[in-house]
């Protein structure tokens, strides 16, 4: 009888111990998607950016902020869709991920671009964080899981900040 209830409390421990270990995980990809450690945030990437240099092309570059920003919001969109539905419609590559104007129509277009990015990385986390498994793969897809979309949401942004950073630096301001 005693070895029985060792046998039921270490396979509770076990339990608990990997749960524990799953919910800091998935608080440590919270952060990394949204604060500042080893890389800029996203809020100090795209602070007091001037409307006007949103358009601007330097020279030799092909894209502007307007667009890098826009390509973060669509495919994180993606990211967020792919992972919570089923019957997700791949979008196509390149054409449904860059977007062609240079510049945002007004500022109320630049505003609402970066709210939707915000909600989007919002939703992601919160459905993360309420993922029983985040290591276990999607039932559709092809072996993604949260935990692999969660790096990718990081890895992509990440990357494409640091374009809104050097595009800054081109265009005279960013802070040194």
């Amino acid at each position: 009888m005693l070895m029985l209830i060792l046998k039921v409390f270490n396979k509770m421990f076990i339990m608990n111990n990997q749960n524990n270990a799953s919910q800091q995980l998935k608080k440590e990809l919270a952060t990394l998607l949204t604060k500042s450690h080893a890389h800029v945030s996203f809020d100090d990437a795209i602070k007091n950016i001037p409307f006007d240099d949103l358009g601007r092309k330097p020279v030799n570059v092909p894209y502007s902020i307007w667009q890098q920003v826009e390509h973060i919001r669509i495919a994180q969109k993606d990211i967020l869709d792919f992972s919570l539905n089923k019957d997700y419609k791949e979008l196509n590559w390149p054409d449904d991920y860059w977007i062609k104007e240079d510049a945002p129509k007004d500022e109320a277009a630049w505003n609402q671009s970066i709210a939707n990015i915000k909600a989007d990385l919002n939703a992601f986390i919160e459905a993360l964080q309420h993922a029983d498994d985040i290591y276990a793969p999607f039932q559709h897809g092809n072996g993604q899981s949260w935990l692999r979309e969660a790096l990718v949401l990081f890895d992509h942004n990440s990357y494409h900040l640091g374009e809104v950073i050097a595009l800054r630096r081109l265009l005279g301001n960013w802070k040194s």
